[in-house]
């Protein structure tokens, strides 16, 4: 056995090593591996003595040699970036292993395994908690991790890609029984990779852009997030009925996921309104894409026929309909399948998400926008992700009505659930913009229509009137982009939301940031580019507080905000619900660790 289940941690660490060490002597020489291979040991010897001084000579001659020659430094180096990256996933199998092994023996006890969302309800049933109050907790549960452009994640999408499929041969190897064939090919997989680790760059030759950055981000999604989410659901509607069995729980969508890569422009010059708009447009591709891989694997599934089971006429209707949008071309393919209505609905839906990805490709400003005519657009695209769904919803109400609740349950409904998750947005854009761009183009905007000769020398109370009266005004305040560049972009910034939410959803975006928020006249800045945009109680506007002075100011601030008539009209709008942030960094910088913390504590 290549992983010994006795040592599997060390043993994986060792065999990846050792094909590894193979790879360097192919692809660099024995002399490179032998130099790697006594600095590996030096450094071993090193960490047991615990005596530096007693091997500064050697660590001295080492360092001359390599200084001497970077050709033979940069080889060394790849050599350890590539030993640490497949340690990482050796640590992280036996982190798997480990897992599994818990579980297991969980099962066998016949509890829930610590940690879990078995175990968590399990905790909640055992302090008492009725049915009642268990499904008034999911009602109120809403979950959103949010991603970020992390400046220490440096690695690119094709060594992440490489990677995972060295991931997914180990765990091949260590759970599956592989025939000796299957071994050997899988084997093969790994040394593979293991090459083409050492033969691509670790990073590109150019500044990485931000839709580079977009793209690495997305890669989360496509390799693990869709198909991990309906699980997550999964598991909760288990647990459901394992800790409160007899009871049907209604789980409402509660777990969403953001993102600011392409909408946080504080500080960045490259996230401009082109790039937020391909961010925006490259997320739709990427969820849409994986919809139609699932929808074509269960048109390739579903081959129910009419001699053997009948199907509703809601389905068989929306067939119909589906027909008039078909050309004349393709009717002979849905004839093929006439006996087969899942499979004809399906190769549809296939075809119209393929038609939203071609429209897709074509930026807004070049084509009529949703809120047009059907007959300006691709009526075969579809509208929305809620015209998808319901094509959805129309399969598994069919099956589960005519003896097919077993096909509802599997990948349909997990199509179902992520389709209710990400939509066609796949991760809500969050944008971010400092509090200054606001005010220098508020300030530039008064003084065009004679509202203030100096609107941001004004004072506050001055200025929140004027703010106060102008929301609640009805006249255009920004119909003409004749401004300077950087305030006719912060007037389309709002512009370009308000059409993202037309072509994708309101979960395109739906939260405008303001960093650095200092006063009242920050955030009705921003509600009156809203109702400038037609945005008036779409969008939570959330101030964010940064520094020690304004978070000690920000219960005051929020105060006096929720005093104002015009954002009382907006938060009426919203719910009655305002969203905050409060930020560590700069509040870390401004008073220190403890001092930050403490603040953050007394503001929340």
């Amino acid at each position: 056995m290549i992983i010994d289940p006795q040592d599997r941690l060390r043993s994986t660490i060792r065999f990846l090593g050792n094909l590894l060490g193979e790879t360097i002597i192919e692809q660099e020489g024995q002399a490179i591996f032998d130099l790697e291979e006594e600095i590996r040991n030096l450094a071993k010897e090193w960490r047991t003595v615990g005596d530096l001084q007693a091997f500064q000579d050697r660590i001295d001659a080492l360092l001359g040699e390599l200084i001497a020659e970077p050709q033979k430094m940069l080889a060394v180096s790849k050599a350890f970036t590539t030993y640490f990256q497949l340690v990482n996933l050796a640590e992280e199998q036996q982190r798997v292993h480990i897992l599994r092994e818990r579980e297991q023996r969980a099962h066998e006890q016949g509890v829930p395994m610590n940690e879990t969302i078995a175990h968590g309800l399990q905790r909640l049933h055992q302090e008492g908690l009725s049915v009642d109050e268990i499904q008034t907790l999911l009602s109120e549960l809403f979950i959103m991790p949010v991603f970020t452009a992390h400046p220490t994640e440096s690695k690119r999408r094709t060594i992440l890609l490489k990677l995972k499929q060295i991931a997914d041969a180990l765990y091949a190897l260590n759970y599956q029984a592989l025939l000796p064939a299957e071994e050997e090919s899988t084997l093969q997989n790994i040394q593979e990779n293991i090459v083409l680790l050492w033969q691509s760059d670790e990073s590109r030759d150019r500044r990485p852009t931000v839709l580079d950055e977009v793209r690495e981000g997305l890669f989360y999604f496509e390799a693990t997030l869709f198909h991990l989410v309906p699980r997550i659901y999964d598991e909760l509607e288990r647990a459901l009925a394992q800790i409160y069995p007899g009871h049907k729980f209604k789980l409402p969508v509660f777990l969403r996921y953001g993102s600011w890569i392409g909408g946080d422009r504080d500080g960045n010059p490259f996230v401009t309104l082109d790039v937020t708009e391909e961010a925006l447009r490259e997320q739709k591709e990427t969820i849409l894409k994986l919809y139609n891989i699932e929808t074509d694997a269960l048109y390739q599934n579903l081959s129910s026929a009419q001699t053997r089971v009948d199907f509703s006429d809601e389905l068989l209707a929306s067939i119909e309909r589906d027909f008039t949008l078909v050309p004349a071309a393709e009717v002979d393919v849905l004839e093929r399948f006439r006996l087969e209505p899942y499979r004809q609905k399906l190769i549809m839906m296939f075809r119209r998400l393929r038609a939203t990805r071609a429209e897709n490709e074509v930026p807004w400003q070049n084509r009529a926008s949703r809120s047009t005519a059907d007959s300006q657009r691709n009526t075969r695209a579809y509208r929305n992700a809620q015209e998808f769904l319901d094509d959805l919803y129309l399969v598994r109400d069919s099956l589960n009505a005519h003896k097919g609740e077993r096909l509802a349950q599997g990948r349909l409904a997990h199509l179902i659930r992520a389709v209710e998750v990400f939509g066609f947005h796949l991760a809500t854009l969050d944008v971010r913009q400092h509090a200054d761009r606001h005010r220098s183009a508020m300030n530039e905007i008064m003084e065009r229509y004679g509202l203030a000769t100096d609107y941001a020398q004004m004072g506050e109370e001055a200025r929140v009137a004027l703010l106060g009266r102008e929301i609640l005004s009805e006249r255009p305040l920004t119909a003409r982009l004749d401004f300077s560049d950087a305030t006719n972009e912060t007037v389309e910034l709002f512009r370009l939301i308000r059409r993202a939410r037309q072509e994708i959803g309101e979960n395109a975006v739906q939260t405008y940031i303001i960093s650095m928020t200092t006063q009242v006249s920050n955030i009705l800045e921003i509600l009156l580019f809203t109702r400038d945009a037609g945005l008036f109680g779409e969008l939570e506007i959330s101030p964010l507080f940064e520094t020690i002075d304004d978070l000690l100011a920000a219960p005051t601030i929020m105060a006096a905000l929720f005093e104002n008539e015009s954002y009382r009209k907006h938060l009426a709008a919203r719910g009655n619900r305002q969203q905050i942030m409060i930020g560590y960094s700069d509040s870390n910088k401004d008073g220190g660790y403890l001092r930050a913390n403490w603040m953050l504590f007394q503001a929340q």
